[in-house]
């Protein structure tokens, strides 16, 4: 497989995350910045591989193989964001990048040795799991933060969004995974909150809340 197919593959499977059973062009076209022509092409490439199903108007989704074939890739990403911030000290809003120039490298033997290297984890610094050699992965139970209601508490454990631009604003207010978090109040008007996180007290906003995934502590 080629690196632009690699991609596209990873794209549709990232855009059937909600639920979607078929991916429009458009939708695509959006995802991987480029223009719904060029993704009609690609798709046909794909559909010929046996990588996708694709109906004209319906849309786009991937086939048995392809969903292995991306979580592959996935696997091969997440697994050098780990390395990247646990053995060569980058910050969590630099390793994407990084890592999407390393989810290409084809010797599963590496990537073997590399899974074993960071002890097999099953999260990446983002909170996304890591697929097995299988494809299988390990799911926990998560909720928005903006939906937890006042004096409900538990454990960060990921975000929505992963820009640069969000990471760094964890950052800059000391709010990482790991760390706990408790709803003290929520304002009826615009549905802000003030947390308590770690020892801090803090006021975010919806949309911030909105991209903080928490494991509620339920006892």
């Amino acid at each position: 497989m080629t690196h632009s197919e690699e991609n596209y593959i990873k794209g549709i499977y990232h855009l059937s995350q909600g639920g979607k059973t078929s991916i429009s062009t458009n939708a695509l076209a959006g995802q991987m910045d480029t223009k719904p022509s060029s993704v009609t092409d690609m798709i046909k490439r794909l559909s010929e591989k046996g990588l996708v199903h694709y109906k004209k108007y319906q849309g786009v989704h991937l086939t048995e193989k392809g969903a292995q074939q991306a979580l592959k890739v996935i696997r091969k990403h997440r697994l050098w964001e780990v390395f990247l911030v646990e053995k060569l000290d980058f910050s969590w809003d630099e390793v994407h990048e990084v890592a999407e120039q390393l989810e290409h490298i084809e010797s599963e033997k590496l990537i073997d040795r590399l899974d074993d290297l960071l002890d097999n984890p099953d999260f990446d610094p983002h909170g996304d799991p890591i697929p097995d050699k299988q494809g299988r992965f390990k799911t926990r139970e998560k909720k928005l933060l903006s939906t937890m209601p006042v004096s409900s508490h538990g454990i960060c454990v990921g975000v929505v969004d992963s820009s640069s631009s969000f990471l760094k604003f964890l950052d800059k207010h000391h709010i990482e995974l790991g760390k706990r978090v408790e709803v003290l109040d929520k304002e009826a008007y615009d549905q802000s909150m003030e947390i308590l996180i770690g020892e801090r007290r803090l006021q975010i906003s919806h949309q911030i809340a909105s991209n903080l995934y928490i494991k509620p502590n339920n006892t």
